[in-house]
């Protein structure tokens, strides 16, 4: 029934297009009327997908079908409406006007033709299929029954577990464990990876790679030689890092001689790309003062950080309807443990998922994430359309909730909100490093293996049989990191990566982001602060909460080049990472005095 008034609604709109034309009203009047008109049944349309997913992530209930089901149900509803050939058509032929109309109605109708290539009507059948793949795979990915010794554990506990553990067998089980799901989850990336090219070759692009880069108007070689470009200026640090842990792990796991490449289950992060957990700042351990607090705590200090840069309370809805601590002891139910921020209506309804508990990498995520919620409420004004309610571009979201987290985690911030006591001493350079092993060590994995490898699973159609080689072959080259044991054809490693299955063929998203974040935070702390990059604290300063706001009020009504160069003075460069990171070289140096250097020049 609900298929039949939307085709008919379709037909319809069509033909208010062709009476309006015929009437000889302007083109741009025209325009706007269909754009008002499509608007109304996106954000509807939009709204039911984003309840469906939410239900779908915050409660999976072995054997159920039920939230599989509204998913695709209203996947496909939104499939139908943004792809059909009524709004192609339309949408196309007003953007031969182009010219005659205002920047904000131009990027509205060239977002419309953007989302329909997607889930064209042309095939879709092939849109249902995709659709009903990615639903079915996302239940497996984060319905998975993860088994140690024969029980069942949390990713959160295999996580502790590479954080902490020094017995190396152990290690390499936990590890071993994460890796099962990529085994089940193969199949699904073979179909998703025919899907989703199939979907948008009908509208002019090559395959779902290059439609995804296009959403920053660039193409897929242009982005990829950007990504290279980041990773060739922060190589040289990067390789003191990587040459410093492969003897200091060494060292810690009693392993007389060094691997030239890191064993994976050696390093603290499942997938090699945070390496934090290596370094403890001596007088600011962050886990002991958080393990005294409520993981309410956590939340509420986030909000009252934004709160204090002059953004309001979060609305009650936020606290009603978010999913935000894990599932109590003997549930028979499971959460998406991955955190992640929801702009459910793209108006008042913004809720975060999250399995908060206690500790400094939950501290960190609260201050993220609720730079995006921040950002949402922020561009929800009556002066961005409903259709424009994103991001300058994907990597600004990102950006702002990890300069946040950032800004959160500096020694006057801590001080400032009572963590640690003022005159608290600590190790600067300890401090600096262990920033490095997150944003440095994150940027071979980001801009590298993750792109890379998406480029070629869908840019080059990679045979099933080479994904898991492909995959390793891409991990040793850009993060000089090595498979501990054969990883066969039979599985696929990449799919063990949320991303692959869920937000596909954007991770460069991330990449960019940090280099964002630093070119924003240096802004801040050299022109806004006037404080040390390395030390701020930006808690209270309403000028920096004004200075966000001119970032993400006009959300995705301006080009993101022209935000970035109003924002920073400059075009998106890695200079100001560069420059943070900068006394940590010499120190890295000393350290790796006659040490072996085995990482490659790309």
């Amino acid at each position: 029934m609900k298929s039949t008034r939307r085709a008919a609604y379709l037909l319809c709109a069509g033909a208010v297009v062709v009476l309006m034309a015929s009437c000889g009203e302007k083109p741009e009047k025209k325009a706007q009327a269909f754009v008002d008109a499509y608007t109304k049944d996106y954000q509807r349309l939009s709204y039911d997908v984003n309840l469906a997913e939410w239900a779908s992530n915050t409660r999976i209930v072995e054997g159920d079908t039920v939230n599989a089901h509204n998913s695709r149900v209203a996947k496909e509803a939104y499939a139908q409406f943004t792809g059909s050939a009524e709004n192609i058509d339309a949408t196309k032929k007003f953007l031969e006007h182009r010219a005659e109309f205002p920047k904000i109605l131009d990027r509205q109708l060239d977002y419309i033709l953007y989302e329909a290539a997607n889930n064209p009507a042309s095939v879709s059948d092939v849109v249902k299929k995709r659709i009903k793949v990615e639903t079915d795979a996302v239940e497996k990915l984060y319905g998975y029954d993860y088994k140690l010794d024969g029980k069942s554990v949390s990713t959160n506990q295999i996580d502790d577990i590479l954080r902490d553990e020094t017995n190396l067998d152990k290690r390499l089980a936990a590890w071993e464990t994460s890796k099962g799901v990529g085994k089940v989850l193969r199949d699904d990336l073979v179909q998703l990876q025919k899907y989703r090219n199939a979907t948008v070759q009908p509208l002019g692009y090559k395959d779902y790679f290059s439609y995804q880069v296009s959403d920053y108007g660039m193409t897929s070689d242009e982005l990829r030689a950007q990504m290279l470009q980041i990773m060739k200026e922060l190589r040289p640090l990067y390789r003191e890092i990587h040459t410093w842990a492969r003897y200091e792990l060494a060292k810690k796991y009693g392993v007389k001689d060094v691997p030239d490449e890191i064993p994976a289950h050696w390093l603290p992060n499942r997938w090699g790309q945070d390496w934090t957990a290596m370094v403890h700042v001596k007088g600011m351990d962050l886990d002991s003062k958080l393990k005294e607090k409520q993981p309410e705590w956590l939340i509420k200090q986030a909000e009252s950080f934004y709160v204090s840069l002059g953004f309001d309370s979060l609305p009650a809805s936020f606290w009603a309807k978010s999913s935000l601590y894990p599932p109590p002891p003997g549930a028979d139910w499971k959460k998406n443990n991955h955190a992640s921020a929801w702009h459910m209506d793209l108006d008042k309804d913004v809720r975060c998922l999250m399995s908060i508990e206690p500790n400094a990498d939950w501290y960190e995520t609260t201050h993220h994430e609720l730079g995006h919620i921040y950002y949402y409420i922020s561009y929800s004004n009556p002066d961005v359309p409903i259709i424009l309610r994103r991001g300058a571009n994907r990597a600004f979201h990102e950006g702002i909730g990890s300069m946040m987290g950032l800004a959160a985690m500096q020694k006057p911030f801590l001080q400032g909100i009572g963590l640690f006591p003022e005159g608290t001493q600590t190790d600067s350079t300890q401090t600096l490093l262990h920033e490095a092993l997150n944003y440095i060590v994150f940027i071979p994995w980001s801009a590298g293996v993750m792109t890379d490898f998406e480029e070629a699973l869908y840019g080059e159609n990679l045979p099933p049989d080479q994904y898991n080689s492909k995959w390793w072959e891409l991990v040793e080259k850009y993060q000089g990191i090595a498979p501990p044991d054969e990883r066969g054809p039979d599985m696929c490693d990449a799919a063990t990566k949320t991303h692959i299955i869920d937000d596909a063929a954007q991770y460069y998203d991330y990449a960019i982001s940090y280099v964002l974040l630093f070119q924003i935070h240096d802004y801040i702390a050299r022109e806004i602060l006037h404080e040390d990059p390395h030390a701020t604290n930006y808690y209270g300063h309403k000028e920096v909460g004004d200075f966000l706001k001119k970032i993400l009020t006009p959300g995705a009504t301006r080009d993101w080049r022209e935000l970035t160069r109003e924002a920073t003075g400059s075009d998106l460069s890695a200079q100001a990472m560069l420059r943070y990171f900068d006394p940590l070289m010499k120190y890295l140096q000393e350290q790796n005095k006659g040490r072996k250097y085995t990482l490659p020049d790309l």
